[in-house]
């Protein structure tokens, strides 16, 4: 992996089949929906494997609509996609998660912002089909590398909101999604 965490990222096993992520992130509620629904800015910090690129962040942002991320890297290619099932911007959003390898193990994710003094308090609860698949997800190193990319999605919020007050962000922003 690329970076350290700080660990502000908490996973909490809360039954058999599901699991709950929560952080506080340093950026109002808009910038981090924005971060975490526009290609241009997942392609930043969602990709955060040493050696790996992200070619496809294809985001349809509608009840019905379809995502995919693709990273490639020197052990292949790594896919995950899912459709959007509830959207309430920027408090709440309702998608299916399937890690490519795995196509009949789908998990629902119920992801919500809420701000409280200028600062965004996410939490995700990810509810898996079975405890196995839960188990897997769990194992996988997930809480590893979400909590770098979380970090990293911070970094990119905090860029927009030092851009938007008319100062230069500090990173230059990826191209548009492919």
């Amino acid at each position: 992996m690329v970076g350290k965490s700080n660990g502000k990222l908490k996973v909490t096993r809360t039954s058999d089949t599901t699991f709950t992520m929560q952080r506080v992130f340093d950026a109002p509620r808009t910038l981090v929906f924005e971060t975490m629904t526009t290609p241009e800015y997942v392609k930043r910090w969602w990709c955060c494997m040493e050696g790996y690129t992200m070619p496809v962040c294809e985001i349809d942002l509608r009840v019905g609509g379809k995502w995919r991320y693709v990273m490639v890297g020197p052990e292949g290619e790594v896919g995950f996609h899912g459709e959007y099932r509830e959207i309430d911007a920027p408090a709440r959003i309702v998608q299916t998660e399937i890690f490519d390898p795995f196509p009949d193990h789908p998990s629902l994710g119920t992801m919500t912002l809420e701000e409280r003094d200028g600062k965004t308090h996410y939490q995700t609860v990810i509810v898996h089909d079975s405890k196995e698949s839960c188990d897997a997800h769990l194992n996988s190193g997930m809480e590893v590398g979400a909590n770098i990319a979380l970090d990293r999605l911070e970094e990119v919020a905090q860029s927009l909101n030092t851009a938007a007050r008319g100062t230069p962000a500090s990173a230059p922003r990826a191209p548009a999604s492919t």
